[in-house]
């Protein structure tokens, strides 16, 4: 604009806007300046594709991470109360067995049963509860077992009055 401006100066024409109302061209300029549009619009749908698939790899990979933290934090707190709980349970059996180990040495047959049938108890629960027994018939000798309760119950009667 500024050029034609300039020629139309020296006969005092100032030229400050132009304005095209028709413009002809050939049929192949037109059809390549279309080609030319349709290639620039699915450039820029390609990046924007491009760049949408990269953010969301970023976001399912952060996603990921943060998951992982979150899981190796609860398994690292699950580690530790486990450990506190085998922890009281250790001191809890440690207790007992002082206890009836003091009965024992003080010559109490109830401590004794006591024991006795704790331990057979747990052997008959491991036994029912092994995957390798389908039946298990034994001898039970309801006596043993009851006489073993019956030392607890009195084991337990005999310390709660020496603790109050």
């Amino acid at each position: 604009m500024q050029i034609i401006d300039e020629a139309t100066n020296p006969w005092g024409v100032k030229i400050t806007r132009i304005e095209i109302r028709d413009l002809r061209m050939s049929a192949e300029l037109q059809d390549a300046m279309n080609l030319q549009m349709t290639a620039e619009r699915r450039r820029r749908a390609q990046v924007t594709e491009a760049n949408g698939s990269r953010e969301a790899e970023i976001l399912k990979a952060e996603g990921d991470k943060q998951a992982a933290v979150l899981r190796a934090e609860g398994e690292r707190a699950a580690a530790f109360l486990n450990a506190e709980a085998r922890e009281r349970e250790a001191a809890a059996e440690a207790k007992a067995t002082q206890v009836v180990s003091e009965a024992i040495a003080a010559g109490d047959i109830q401590a004794i049963q006591y024991f006795l049938g704790i331990k057979y108890v747990e052997a008959l629960q491991e036994i029912g509860t092994s995957n390798s027994s389908k039946l298990v018939l034994m001898p039970l000798e309801a006596g043993g077992i009851t006489g073993a309760v019956a030392g607890i119950a009195e084991l337990v009667r005999q310390t709660s009055s020496k603790t109050a």
